[in-house]
């Protein structure tokens, strides 16, 4: 099935509701890691097999698209999160790499994706994504996103003792502080793109908090109760977007 030419954004529009379901994408990719590879007993490799070839099927799929579809854009969103979570467990759990190394390693990376993709496209902006090249560093930039967030909130959270609630707390500030920033006059394109890289250790130490138990400073709903109630949300505000989608396709 081939890719077909597109002249429509492959992208949603930057909304609150784009904000929810990013920031409850990136808890489920905290969770469902967690409890596909130690709950549900699969393991690191398995789990991180599984997810890598459910996320290269959705990610062709998504390709394939000629314009943004809800539920299509946000699997492959939700895929990326698992799977860029299980990158970093992998570096710090199983290689023993320091989660500084880490840290400074997915930032260098990421700033080479920027790098190279403005230089060929003299643009960063995700209203943009109308041809498979940018969609590919979009998507590129994305993977790195989810890895750099966890290796940096686990960092904080961790390495640094901040724990889960203060984590949650400072993460959201700093989100705060962005949009104050963007209101008064700063560069749209470079506050959605710290935004969304803090939205993921903003979402993984909310994940820790509901899912860790008491003992370890969480509240104690469990990575699966966790994992399908933020599920249940995501599918909630999909389906609300995608109706949103269908009638002003009627009404244009």
């Amino acid at each position: 099935m081939p890719i077909h030419p597109r002249s429509f954004n492959k992208v949603p529009q930057v909304t609150l509701t784009f904000w929810l379901i990013k920031i409850l994408s990136t808890t489920v990719g905290e969770t469902g890691a967690d409890y596909l590879a130690v709950n549900a007993g699969l393991g690191a490799a398995y789990t991180g097999t599984l997810m890598g070839g459910l996320l290269i099927a959705a990610l062709l799929y998504q390709l394939r698209q000629a314009r943004y579809v809800p539920w299509v854009y946000w699997l492959t969103v939700v895929l990326l999160s698992v799977v860029g979570t299980q990158i970093t467990d992998a570096l710090t759990d199983g290689l023993g790499v320091s989660l500084y190394a880490s840290t400074a390693a997915f930032s260098i990376l990421l700033a080479l994706v920027f790098a190279l993709w403005y230089r060929r496209e003299r643009t960063l902006d995700i209203r943009s994504i109308v041809t498979l090249r940018r969609e590919l560093f979009y998507w590129a930039a994305i993977l790195l996103t989810f890895a750099l967030g966890t290796a940096a909130g686990d960092l904080a959270t961790e390495a640094l003792g901040l724990g889960f609630r203060v984590g949650v707390v400072v993460f959201g500030g700093l989100i705060a502080a962005i949009y104050v920033a963007r209101r008064l006059g700063a560069d749209a394109v470079l506050t959605f793109w710290l935004a969304y890289i803090l939205t993921r250790p903003l979402g993984a130490s909310l994940g820790d908090l509901l899912s860790q138990s008491q003992e370890y400073g969480g509240i104690g709903w469990g990575t699966i109760h966790t994992s399908a109630v933020f599920l249940v949300v995501i599918a909630g505000l999909v389906t609300m977007v995608s109706v949103q989608q269908l009638n002003s396709k009627e009404k244009s």
